[in-house]
């Protein structure tokens, strides 16, 4: 998990900044990303894709990254800026404000996925990155733990809708649950299909 880092630091780069996020595909809710840089000798035991944890590990993960890390960030992108701008501009800006407010200056930047929109600071792209890279990994369970935490508060503003067991995802209680009670403030708008709605659009 360390292999990427290590060529980068090897090549004489100090600051390793590992990016990710969560909620790209929900209904409901923000899309959060999360920029982590770890000390080069960090090993965090347990550290991997952060869906492949469970929400106990990812939570006391959480607050270990936190407590270890150089510097992180983390960043939300709401509803109404990803209907306005479509999810992968707003997953990417999402990533780029996170990396923009560390507060040690990442000097690389490796990115979970195999998008192509630029950094200002040296970067690489890495497909599956999360389960590749300690970083990524790290930010994938800071940006995780934090947008489930979010939606969980939105449970309590909606019961009826579930957020705190599905996340805003489009499970079958979810999409049902829009179809009664109607579209509310924290639903993607641009994601309300004829087959979400149970109606033409």
């Amino acid at each position: 998990m360390k292999e990427i880092e290590n060529e980068l630091y090897a090549a004489g780069f100090e600051f390793v900044a590992g990016v990710d996020e969560a909620g790209r595909g929900p209904l409901a809710g923000p899309v959060c990303a999360a920029a982590v840089i770890l000390p080069k000798d960090a090993v965090i035991e347990g550290v991997n894709d952060s869906k492949k944890l469970s929400a106990k590990k990812r939570d006391m993960l959480f607050d270990e990254i936190r407590n270890v890390a150089i510097a992180y960030a983390i960043e939300f992108v709401y509803p109404d800026v990803i209907d306005d701008i479509n999810i992968r501009q707003a997953t990417a800006l999402a990533m780029h404000n996170a990396v923009e407010n560390l507060k040690q200056k990442a000097d690389f930047i490796i990115i979970d996925g195999n998008d192509n929109i630029p950094y200002d600071t040296s970067y690489r792209y890495v497909i599956k990155g999360d389960a590749k890279s300690q970083t990524i990994a790290a930010a994938s369970i800071l940006a995780k733990v934090s947008r489930d935490r979010l939606m969980e508060e939105l449970d309590e503003k909606y019961p009826e809708y579930g957020f705190k067991k599905h996340k805003g995802y489009g499970t079958k209680v979810h999409m049902e649950a829009i179809q009664k009670y109607g579209v509310t403030e924290v639903h993607r708008k641009s994601f309300m299909t004829a087959k979400v709605l149970g109606r033409e659009v």
